[in-house]
């Protein structure tokens, strides 16, 4: 099986590429984010903090995450209801980050990621797969692009979705999850030592798709 790891910070268009880079490839794209948040909507619905204790533990025991995928696309599953558009929010990216520096979240959620890369070829997206998750993966890329456009670009997303909120909020919600996730002890956001930087600061979507496509395909 063939993997491609692909890192980067939040906004940086991680999914949307990496998802059109799996459809070009024909491996399965596999968006970790969506887990972590997953993880974090649980635990924002039950009330429970984002700390090592013997409550999220519990909660843990109790919940049930799964990857579907629907007409090519994955979907994502709480305790059996489809809950992706619910993750997206800024309250559930907030609690992402938050839960993401718990090694009992992280635990929770390797061994599915994992059991999917010896299973298919992926295409798999985060924030540490070239470095914990999967370590041995065929071609490693750092995503990444200045923290302004990358909040415009969310920014834009958030409008068209309907959500109320100013470019200033999502600019100073990026900055501090850019240093919640490259700061945490645990797993923190880092280039893995033998991944290829991608900054796609100021060039199109269908421009970053293709310069990571070539860089792929160099690899393979």
């Amino acid at each position: 099986m063939k993997a491609i790891a692909i890192d980067g910070p939040a906004g940086a268009g991680k999914s949307t590429i990496s998802r059109r880079v799996a459809e070009a490839l024909g491996f399965i794209y596999v968006d970790t984010g969506a887990l972590y948040r997953t993880v974090g909507l649980k635990a924002l619905r039950s009330g429970v903090a984002a700390a090592e204790s013997p409550a999220l533990r519990q909660m843990l025991r109790a919940t049930q995450v799964d990857i579907v995928y629907r007409d090519g696309e994955q979907r994502v599953l709480l305790d059996g209801a489809d809950v992706s558009d619910e993750i997206r929010t800024p309250e559930a990216s907030r609690m992402a980050s938050a839960v993401s520096a718990l090694p009992m979240v992280r635990a929770y959620l390797l061994d599915m990621q994992r059991n999917l890369a010896k299973t298919h070829d992926v295409v798999m997206d985060g924030r540490d797969i070239g470095t914990v998750v999967l370590p041995q993966a065929t071609v490693k890329i750092f995503l990444t692009a200045s923290a302004e456009e990358r909040a415009a670009r969310r920014f834009a997303q958030m409008r068209e979705a309907g959500t109320n909120i100013t470019y200033e909020t999502v600019l100073h919600d990026m900055k501090e999850r850019d240093y919640n996730d490259s700061h945490r002890t645990v797993a923190p956001m880092t280039p893995a030592k033998d991944a290829l930087i991608a900054d796609t600061t100021g060039i199109t979507l269908e421009e970053s798709v293709e310069k990571i496509l070539e860089l792929v395909r160099e690899r393979l």
